[in-house]
């Protein structure tokens, strides 16, 4: 499974109606408007790369009103109950 964050740019105009596009593409498992540089931060779930590269070049990035993306792609998952491990250094 690969997962990736698509940070985008949206048109002020179609910001409203973006997030119910994306969630209508197959992949995108959750959107969010975002604070900052970017407008909308949409999360992917695919099962393979080229599979992500299809989804960000022929759906989301052809969305009328996506002014531009950047993805960033997961190498790793940590979870809530994920996070003693990240500390474990293991030293007892």
């Amino acid at each position: 499974m690969v997962t990736a964050f698509i940070l985008m740019n949206v048109s002020r105009t179609h910001l409203r109606s973006i997030a119910d596009d994306l969630l209508a593409i197959d992949g995108i498992a959750e959107v969010y408007s975002v604070a900052g540089p970017f407008d909308i931060v949409a999360i992917a779930r695919v099962r393979a790369h080229e599979d992500l590269n299809d989804l960000v070049t022929e759906h989301v990035a052809a969305l009328e009103g996506i002014e531009n993306t950047e993805t960033l792609i997961s190498f790793k998952t940590f979870a809530k109950k994920d996070l003693g491990l990240l500390w474990d250094i293991g030293v007892d």
